[in-house]
């Protein structure tokens, strides 16, 4: 998008433009009508406008059944191999998380079993659970075991309708640590490749080639994972429209059953952002060719939209967008973005959103964001999950 040219989405500012589509949809209001509400009182395109209409329409089923009772848990592991060029994340390279793997996990272990008693007392049922981070497969298998076996130990989660873990990176992954997640009941993960360009994996900061993210991708199947995502970046430094084209041609070969394209942000505690000079922006417009490849390509592989979010200083002023084939629509993503049940977050960086869909009030609980900070501070999180009993 050149400079001068309006916004794609208006004067839109917000996040979630599929929650406002939602509410008009709920309000009675027809899916012709929201598109034209959108393109009238903010300015949107039409193409954005129909975007945020079926999203919001995707979602509808799954809110009507979610529980009244449910909430979320989601767990953050904050170590990676590597950290790459665009990551706004707290994490801790493999080699600095070797003094605190151990020590962190026993601390989340101690939380697990603190805010478990708060959603029993509560009467609460754990719908989803979603361990990210970070990268958490570069925990160890048996640390892996130790810290999925206590959770499931903990929580009741007989009422649990899906478990996901980011197994983001194929150099993380091995048969050992996938079985090990088959065997504690993770029926959903994430293996991301960004890019199947090898130029741009180094340039980004990835010790991994695209045939180790295929060879990662076919290990999970042949352990039994029936159902994954796969991350791609639209407007990586240096990609043009064909390189984008490749790689989601490359990917969809693999055929992954949800496949989220995010657009280039730049995030302003990454290094590409203190660095910004030194790389090739991709401009506008070649992103927005890429996101309008995306959404035909992917709903001609039989995929449709079914959650968004923007973020702020993405190229173009865009959104990311999720695709999955019918059936495989991610709980976790939808209650997240739409802010419709309380997700309960524990461990580095995790902010506790409670929600109150009576009066559509929503609170939040902030954890510290440095493993070390947390292993130390871990009883003052503890007490500050109290505002948790009775209110989640």
């Amino acid at each position: 998008m050149t400079e001068n040219t309006k916004s794609p989405w208006g004067v839109l500012t917000g996040i979630r433009p599929s929650k406002i589509a939602t509410k008009l949809l709920l309000g009675g209001m027809s899916a012709d009508d929201t598109i034209r509400y959108f393109m009238r009182e903010y300015g949107a395109d039409e193409k954005k406008a129909r975007l945020a209409t079926e999203v919001a329409q995707a979602e509808l089923p799954i809110r009507k059944s979610m529980s009244d009772s449910g909430v979320s848990i989601y767990i953050g592991i904050p170590f990676c191999p590597t950290r790459c060029l665009y990551c706004s994340f707290v994490t801790c390279g493999t080699k600095q998380a070797a003094r605190f793997t151990d020590k962190y996990v026993e601390a989340l272990k101690r939380e697990i079993s603190y805010v478990s008693d708060i959603v029993s007392e509560n009467g609460n049922t754990v719908e989803t659970v979603y361990i990210g981070g970070g990268t958490p497969t570069t925990l160890s298998a048996p640390l892996l075991d130790n810290m999925l076996s206590h959770l499931r130990d903990s929580f009741d989660l007989s009422c649990c309708k899906e478990f996901t873990v980011e197994a983001g990176r194929p150099d993380t992954i091995d048969r050992e640590k996938l079985m090990t997640l088959k065997r504690r009941g993770v029926d959903r993960i994430s293996i991301n490749p960004q890019s199947m360009n090898l130029d741009t994996l180094h340039l980004i900061g990835r010790a991994h080639t695209p045939e180790e993210i295929e060879q990662a991708f076919y290990l999970a199947r042949d352990c039994g994972f029936d159902n994954i995502n796969m991350d791609v970046i639209a407007g990586l430094p240096g990609e043009d429209l064909d390189m984008f084209k490749y790689t989601l041609e490359r990917v969809e070969k693999m055929s992954p059953e949800d496949t989220t394209v995010h657009v280039m942000s730049i995030k302003r505690s990454s290094r590409l952002h203190e660095y910004l000079k030194d790389y090739q922006l991709t401009d506008g417009d070649t992103v927005a060719e890429m996101v309008d490849f995306a959404y035909d390509f992917l709903r001609g592989r039989g995929k449709h939209p079914y959650y968004m979010y923007r973020q702020k200083n993405q190229l173009g002023n865009l959104e990311n967008v999720a695709y999955t084939k019918p059936g495989f629509e991610s709980l976790y993503n939808i209650y997240i973005m739409e802010e419709i049940q309380t997700i309960i977050s524990l461990g580095c960086g995790g902010v506790t959103k409670t929600v109150d869909r009576t009066c559509d009030r929503i609170e939040r609980i902030f954890n510290v964001k440095e493993p070390k900070d947390y292993i130390e501070r871990l009883d003052e999180m503890l007490s500050r999950k109290d505002a948790l009993r009775n209110n989640a």
